[in-house]
């Protein structure tokens, strides 16, 4: 169980919220980031029998309500620097990006840094490098905070999609496979920067015990990434070449494994992802979609050009994770006890209902985000589509 040393007398993180725990042995968490994997993980540590108070730090920029998940910002009349207290959990707004954040993480024991992005209608608002500028302004500051804050731990969230996807990848992945995803100017190559910051923290800071935890395709209500994305289109595209399998994590199992990584003091690489793989016949099935089978060349070449002619609101590259598989095994978080409660089965079914959601939005003309949510749902099919057209006009003009 992780608690306070003996000893220790930093302050707490600010004022205890009504009804919260105060044994001498119960952690005090503070948790950076937004969106649904953010909010979930809130929820399950302010859930968890020996962590005493969590902190909830949201950017400042993030909006009342804490964004488009719905889940609860600061309470009304709490502004930025301010904070609101409700059960458990205080939630506090600061630039995260700034040494100052170190006042909202000073007491804790833990700090929990969610650097997957699950609001990809945010990212593809953002020009690639003022985007990655505040992801790794982010990370820097949040660890160098961390440190001088007094935490022991820090555990951070990204995704196992920094391991790439190859038709050859071993299934499962080891937790300790390299990180082979191409660095490219989307998510994944926000997510390979902020893993360099943590790579460094092991150095600069070695008072601090990290732990990155990588799940696989995250699900859940609100989730939006490139993988749910792929779910909107008409048909699933697939290569004829490489046959793929698929897993993902929902968000409340990412949020148990965080709690497991707390409490059995766990540390460096940790996979995390639903027990099995489905295939894509069973995917298919499952979801009532069909496919469309194209070459790989032919595939990955339409949508680089796609890509070049700014069709494209995502790196070409991406294309691979739909295609090929990136298993994962959760070996040492399941050694540790952890058990996920949601197979691929409810998974796809919350990636399915979501792809819905985002679709009816989409038609229903509510303005120019859910016009963006609906262009960028339509990649993959426009790269399956425009591949076809190439194939088939190829064809016609041979003698």
């Amino acid at each position: 169980m992780v608690g306070r040393r003996p000893g220790d007398d930093a302050p707490p993180a600010g004022p205890a919220a009504p009804g919260a725990r105060d044994a001498a042995d119960a952690a005090v968490v503070a948790v950076t980031g937004t969106g649904p994997g953010a909010e979930a993980v809130v929820r399950a540590l302010a859930a968890a029998e020996d962590v005493g108070r969590v902190v909830a730090v949201r950017p400042q920029d993030a909006g009342p309500g804490g964004g488009p998940d719905g889940s609860p910002g600061d309470q009304p009349g709490a502004g930025p620097g301010v904070t609101a207290a409700s059960g458990d959990v205080r939630r506090v707004a600061a630039d995260l990006t700034s040494p100052a954040v170190v006042e909202a993480l000073r007491g804790a024991d833990v700090v929990v840094h969610v650097a997957a992005d699950t609001d990809l209608a945010a990212v593809l608002g953002l020009g690639h490098a003022e985007r990655r500028r505040r992801v790794v302004a982010t990370a820097q500051a949040v660890v160098t905070a961390a440190a001088a804050a007094g935490a022991r731990r820090l555990v951070a969230v990204t995704s196992a999609m920094v391991h790439g996807a190859s038709p050859d990848a071993p299934i499962p992945l080891p937790e300790d496979a390299p990180l082979l995803a191409a660095p490219d100017d989307g998510t994944v190559g926000d997510l390979l920067a902020v893993e360099e910051v943590l790579e460094r923290a092991r150095g600069a800071h070695p008072g601090l015990r990290v732990a990155v935890l990588r799940p696989a395709a995250l699900a859940g209500p609100g989730v939006d990434t490139v993988i749910t994305r792929h779910f909107e289109a008409p048909r699933l595209l697939t290569l004829r070449d490489s046959p793929s399998v698929w897993q993902f994590c929902h968000v409340q199992d990412l949020a148990s494994a965080v709690v497991t990584a707390v409490r059995a003091d766990l540390s460096g690489p940790l996979t995390v992802g639903s027990t099995g793989v489905m295939t894509q016949a069973v995917l298919e099935r499952s979801s009532g979609m069909r496919r469309v089978e194209l070459p790989s060349r032919l595939a990955l070449a339409t949508a680089e050009r796609l890509q070049r002619a700014g069709v494209l609101p995502m790196p070409a590259g991406d294309l691979a994770y739909v295609v090929h598989p990136w298993v994962v095994s959760s070996r040492r978080l399941l050694e540790a006890g952890w058990r996920p409660e949601h197979d691929n089965e409810d998974c796809l079914r919350e990636v399915l209902e979501s792809a819905r959601a985002r679709r009816a939005a989409a038609a229903g003309g509510h303005g120019a985000r859910d016009a963006a949510l609906g262009a960028a749902g339509a990649a993959v099919a426009l790269v399956g589509t425009a591949a076809l057209v190439r194939q088939t006009r190829a064809r016609r003009a041979r003698p």
